[in-house]
C-alpha cells in the first residue's frame, strides 16, 4: 500500500491549494474541500474502507488547527477577536467538540459518509438561498448564550470534521447580535479549540483501529497532515488578498453548487 505515488501527490497537493485559496477567499474552512478530497485520496491509496471517512475527518480536522491559528492572529492584529468571549465560546466547543467526535467516531463510516453528504448540501443551499436578516448588534451576549453556540459550532465541527465557520458565524450573528467582523475573528479563535480537541478524540477512538495504516496516529494520517497543512496555509493568505479584486458573490454561488454536487454524489 503506497500512500503517495507521484500522480496522487500531484492531485493532493492541487486540491489542497484550492482548499486553502477558498477557505481564504469565501472565508469558508477548508474542512468542506478537504473531507471529500481524503475520502478519495485514501481510497485510492488502499486504507480499509471501515476507516476511511474517520481517518477524513480526523485528519481534516488536524490540518484545520494551525490554519484557524494563522487566521486568529490576523483578525487578532485588526481588534476582531473579543478574548472575553472567546474564553466562553471555546469552553463550549471544547465540550461540543468531544461529544461530536465521540458520536461520529462510534457511527458507521456508510452513515457518516451520507451525512456529510447531506451536510455539504445543506451548507450549500444556505450559501445560495439564506440571507440573514440581523438585529441591532450587541457587544455584550450572556455568557450562556456563549457557552451554547461555541457547544453547537464545536459539536459540529468535529462530527463532520470541518471547521465549523459555517454554523458558528452565522449564529454568532443571529443569536448573539455580533458584529461581522467580530463574529468572523471569534469564530476563527473557536474553531482552534474545537478542531484540536476534536482531533485528539479522533486520535484516541482511532488507537487501535487504523495499525495496518502507515504514518497514521488513531483517525488521524500524520503524513497528509504534514503535505497538506503548509499549503492550506499558505493559499488561504493568498485567497484572502484575492477576495478585494474578485467578485464574492459570484464565487459564493459557483461553491456552493460545487457543495450540492459533492454531497449529492457523496449521498449517491
Amino acid at each position: 500500500m503506497d500512500i503517495f505515488t507521484p500522480t496522487i501527490l500531484l492531485l493532493t497537493v492541487s486540491f489542497s491549494a484550492l482548499a486553502g485559496l477558498l477557505a481564504g477567499l469565501l472565508g469558508i474552512g477548508g474542512g468542506v474541500i478537504l473531507v471529500p478530497l481524503f475520502l478519495w485520496l485514501f481510497n485510492l491509496a488502499g486504507f480499509p474502507p471501515e476507516v476511511i471517512v474517520h481517518t477524513a475527518f480526523g485528519t481534516s480536522l488536524c490540518i484545520i488547527v494551525p490554519t484557524a491559528i494563522s487566521s486568529t492572529f490576523g483578525h487578532r492584529k485588526r481588534g476582531n477577536v473579543a478574548w472575553h468571549q472567546v474564553f466562553y465560546l471555546a469552553a463550549g466547543g471544547a465540550i461540543g467538540a468531544v461529544l461530536g467526535s465521540s458520536m461520529a467516531a462510534f457511527l458507521p463510516g456508510k452513515i457518516l459518509h451520507a451525512a456529510f453528504g447531506g451536510m455539504q448540501i445543506l451548507v450549500g443551499l444556505k450559501l445560495l438561498f439564506f440571507h440573514y436578516r440581523l438585529a441591532p448588534e450587541e457587544m455584550h451576549p450572556q455568557k450562556a448564550s456563549l457557552l451554547l453556540v461555541g457547544f453547537a459550532g464545536g459539536a459540529f465541527s468535529a462530527f463532520f470534521g470541518v471547521g465549523g465557520g459555517v454554523i458558528a458565524v452565522p449564529l454568532m450573528l443571529i443569536v448573539l447580535r455580533l458584529p461581522i467582523h467580530l463574529a468572523v475573528g471569534n469564530s476563527s479563535a473557536l474553531i482552534v479549540v474545537s478542531a484540536l480537541f476534536g482531533t485528539i478524540s479522533y486520535v484516541f477512538y482511532g488507537l487501535n483501529k487504523v495499525a495496518s495504516v502507515p504514518f497514521s496516529l488513531g483517525y488521524v494520517n500524520l503524513l497528509v497532515a504534514v503535505v497538506v497543512a503548509p499549503l492550506t496555509i499558505l493559499c488561504a493568505r493568498l485567497g484572502v488578498r484575492l477576495a478585494s479584486s474578485i467578485s464574492q458573490d459570484k464565487m459564493i454561488n459557483v461553491f456552493a453548487v460545487v457543495l450540492i454536487l459533492i454531497g449529492l454524489k457523496l449521498m449517491v
